[in-house]
């Protein structure tokens, strides 16, 4: 019994964390950064300001932890698309592709004040190294099976990809993105 009675209450504290982090950046993105309080977050929780405090000690951090949800979310689904494609190449594009989409929908992620916040976060730059070391791979692969350019370092032209990318969060459209990514694939090859 006692066995059970923990895996409830581990369930039970992981649907409150969820709640807390759904509800947070639900009021950020309706409110902004800096006018989302604790009692805010609580009361559209539906807990107490003190249970609230047991997980999380200000909005900061429950806002960090959602972003490092999101960012292992992305990389993870990074992870299935490159694993889904055939060769290197179709690898290559589906990873810059979604990477791309992923990077225009995130522009419409909150105010600037909030990017700036999230993204001076380590796990920001973990989750870059990991992204282009996965593209860095794909090209080296690529280059060795002949089917990608060889003549310039994988490392370097993994830099070049992902900086072309961000341009997709600029993009008015779906479209744009793909042309953009046909544009950097064609340097690729």
């Amino acid at each position: 019994m006692p066995k059970l009675w923990n895996e409830t209450i581990e369930a039970h504290r992981r649907d409150v964390r969820e709640a807390i982090l759904m509800h947070t950046s639900a009021l950020v993105a309706e409110h902004g950064l800096r006018s989302v309080t604790m009692s805010q977050i609580a009361e559209k929780t539906g807990i107490g300001r003190a249970t609230l405090y047991k997980y999380f000690p200000d909005v900061e951090t429950i806002l960090l932890a959602w972003h490092e949800r999101q960012i292992a979310g992305h990389l993870e689904h990074l992870a299935q698309v490159r694993d889904q494609a055939g060769e290197p190449a179709a690898r290559l594009r589906a990873v810059l592709e979604t990477y791309a989409h992923i990077s225009r929908r995130s522009r419409r992620h909150g105010d600037g004040a909030l990017m700036a916040f999230l993204h001076r976060d380590e796990q920001v730059g973990h989750a870059q190294r990991r992204l282009h070391d996965m593209v860095r791979d794909l090209l080296a692969e690529g280059a060795g099976v002949g089917v990608l350019r060889a003549d310039v370092a994988p490392d370097e032209l993994a830099t070049y990809c992902l900086y072309a990318v961000a341009a997709a969060r600029e993009l008015p459209s779906d479209d744009a993105v793909r042309r953009l990514v046909m544009v950097i694939l064609d340097a690729c090859v």
